[in-house]
């Protein structure tokens, strides 16, 4: 199938980018997106801890969700709150939080930012938090850490789902990802995650965690960062590397758990995959190596699902 075949069948989902925080030139842009074929992109309103003090980092998210808001008024991006409000043939944008650290211990700012737009939020990011325990410290902390959700963090991720919003376990600890899945007895994520059997970096998942987000009738969203996927950083080994992950998920937890989670702007540009408009490539070699029908569940049909039954 050609490139242009692909953008005219198989349009994409993709479950995380950081271009709302992303300095320089952005990997993630309007025109990217379209000649990529992307029918919605999930944008994170990224919180780091690192550079805000405790009491900042509620201010900082709705900074960025008020940046969300004035990007698709000015670009024209179709805003998704709910699962009706996804169109064939726009350019959908949907907006979530990456750091549970955001709401600081407050479920009441978990309900600000579900009202400001917010649909989905990784519960930690790469430190402890209030909701629970990362699954890297600063990527080096033991990966089976054996905590996982606090009290507060059951609380959040109990109104979470009362609420429609979708938990994200990625960069949780494993402990962390089998609470999520107590608490739900219904669809999470892990927006932006690979596997740990594939590679043994401690952000990517367990074969056991991967199970769990599948029973769940949850996704995980595949993550482009190099670092995350192969010692080889050449295209053609980036490439090995991505539908290795695939595989071995799909392999797991079944087709029907796989999504795209690119993490653009978020990571350095990998030689394979360099930005969105490089997608066409990659859904045709998923279509090889999966089938039409799978690939275009990896794509978006898996996704949608879950945007069906949580967003309401």
């Amino acid at each position: 199938m050609h490139r242009a075949a692909v953008l005219q069948e198989m349009k994409y989902i993709d479950l995380h980018c950081d271009a709302l925080t992303s300095e320089g030139v952005l990997q993630v842009t309007k025109e990217n997106l379209r000649r990529g074929g992307c029918m919605l992109q999930c944008f994170a309103a990224f919180v780091n801890v690192q550079k805000c003090t405790p009491a900042g980092r509620f201010a900082r998210a709705v900074f960025l969700c008020e940046k969300f808001d004035k990007m698709c008024k000015e670009e024209g991006y179709r805003v998704v709150r709910k699962f009706s409000d996804i169109e064939e043939g726009k350019l959908n944008a949907m907006l979530t939080v990456e750091e549970g650290g955001a709401i600081e211990g407050s479920l009441e700012k978990l309900e600000e930012l579900y009202f400001r737009g917010v649909r989905m939020m990784t519960l930690t990011w790469n430190f402890e938090n209030e909701i629970g325990a990362a699954n890297a410290s600063a990527f080096a902390a033991p990966q089976n850490t054996p905590t996982g959700l606090t009290a507060f963090g059951r609380s959040a991720a109990e109104r979470m789902k009362e609420l429609g919003m979708i938990a994200d376990v990625s960069h949780g600890s494993d402990r962390l990802v089998k609470d999520v899945a107590e608490i739900m007895r219904g669809p999470f994520a892990a927006s932006h995650s690979n596997a740990r059997s594939v590679f043994p970096h401690p952000r990517n998942l367990g074969d056991r965690e991967i199970r769990l987000i599948a029973d769940s009738g949850g996704v995980i969203g595949l993550n482009f960062f190099a670092d995350f996927l192969s010692p080889d950083r050449s295209a053609a080994g980036q490439k090995e590397a991505i539908l290795a992950h695939a595989e071995h998920i799909i392999k797991v937890g079944g087709e029907d758990v796989l999504a795209i989670g690119s993490d653009f702007d978020g990571i350095p540009e990998n030689p394979y995959l360099k930005n969105p408009s490089f997608m066409p490539e990659f859904i045709m070699e998923l279509q090889k190596k999966f089938g039409g029908d799978a690939a275009e569940k990896i794509c978006r049909k898996n996704a949608l699902r879950v945007f069906r039954e949580v967003l309401k």
